[in-house]
């Protein structure tokens, strides 16, 4: 008989309705902003951190989450009888955040040799909710009583096939992420470019550029609309840009076979690289 628990990271960005429901435990990653610390969702929310970032001299930078933290949670899984836990990380390639799961789990292992405990770790190789919402289904999958081996294979083939889009509306936080150059963010805001970035395989990608913050929306429902996998989850993302994220919701209501799984604001983790003011749709190809 399995007893399965579902873990992920702040970066994946899911809503705390979700993590409620479905009993998903999320470990905070430390942002420091300003010579402050703060744990990502738990001392800081996504709209007290945007307001951060408009004052902010210099970039805030995040750490992966703590070996504590993973030893921790590892020790409280084991203690309540769970058989599996399956841990979702946020890309390998842009943290060391997986890296330190798979080494605490040596840890944990090392120490607890007759543990009953299975710790399946997972590189998502992705952000946000572009794994999010692959940890929210594999949630549901638990709760329905799926098995390790089957919820593992669907996270693996979500995260292989999924592609987060966000358009930073303001490129002074991109630029100083150097997701693009100062040069290139200095011509994109004098002549309106905004560009739409991705991720494939764990790297940074520019898939397009548009003119204005109305075509940018357009080229965002398009991309999705030709490359979503019918019937399949979708999310909207947003920063504190209301009226802007109002048109992509509308644009995409014309077009969708079916309501985004989720509309959420972007966590602290990803503002950092996308800044505040941003849009994005998160879907499976």
């Amino acid at each position: 008989m399995y007893k399965i628990k579902i873990s992920t990271d702040s970066t994946s960005d899911i809503p705390a309705s979700f993590r409620q429901e479905l009993n998903i435990s999320v470990l905070p990653l430390t942002i420091l902003a300003e010579g402050r610390e703060y744990r990502d969702g738990v001392d800081i929310t996504p709209q007290e951190f945007y307001k951060i970032l408009d004052e902010a001299t210099v970039l805030p930078v995040s750490s992966q989450v703590s070996a504590a933290e993973y030893l921790a949670l590892y020790r409280e899984v084991a203690q309540a009888g769970y058989t599996d836990l399956i841990h979702i990380s946020l890309n390998g390639k842009g943290s060391g955040t997986y890296q330190g799961a798979v080494m605490t789990r040596d840890m944990f292992l090392e120490e607890n040799p007759g543990t009953r405990l299975n710790i399946h770790i997972i590189d998502s190789r992705t952000y946000s909710m572009a794994y999010g919402m692959a940890v929210v289904e594999a949630a549901r999958m638990v709760r329905d009583g799926a098995d390790p081996e089957t919820v593992i294979a669907h996270i693996q083939d979500w995260v292989a096939h999924t592609r987060p889009m966000f358009v930073p509306l303001n490129l002074k936080c991109v630029k100083k992420s150097g997701r693009i150059s100062p040069a290139a963010a200095f011509v994109g805001d004098a002549i309106g470019l905004k560009p739409l970035i991705t991720f494939e395989d764990g790297e940074a990608k520019i898939l397009s550029k548009a003119r204005g913050e109305h075509k940018a929306i357009t080229a965002l429902v398009d991309i999705c609309r030709k490359e979503r996998r019918p019937g399949t989850s979708y999310c909207l993302v947003h920063g504190k840009n209301q009226e802007t994220f109002q048109q992509l919701k509308a644009a995409c209501a014309q077009v969708m076979d079916q309501p985004p799984m989720a509309e959420y604001e972007v966590g602290c983790i990803i503002g950092i690289n996308t800044g505040p003011d941003m849009l994005g749709i998160l879907y499976r190809r």
